[in-house]
C-alpha cells in the first residue's frame, strides 16, 4: 500500500468526483495512476525504439509503405 498526501484542492476535487459518481476516491486515484502509468510506458517504449533506430539496431518503416502493405493506401 502507498500513502499519498495531496494538496487540498486536488483532494477536494476527488471528493466531489466521488460524490458525483458514487465511487470512492481511492477508485479514482487508482484509475488516474493506471492511466498515467500507461502513458509513461508508451513514452518509454517510443524512446527505446527511437534510440534503436538511431543506433542502427532497428530499421524504420514509412507510414506510406505500411499502408500500401495492408491495402490502405489511397
Amino acid at each position: 500500500m502507498i500513502a499519498v498526501q495531496l494538496p487540498p484542492e486536488i483532494e477536494r476535487r476527488l471528493e466531489e468526483l466521488a460524490e458525483r459518481t458514487g465511487k470512492p476516491t481511492s477508485f479514482h486515484v487508482e484509475q488516474a495512476v493506471l492511466e498515467h502509468l500507461d502513458e509513461l510506458d508508451d513514452i518509454n517504449l517510443a524512446e527505446q525504439r527511437l534510440a534503436e533506430i538511431k543506433a542502427g539496431r532497428t530499421r524504420s518503416v514509412s507510414l506510406d509503405s505500411l499502408m500500401a502493405k495492408y491495402g490502405l493506401a489511397d
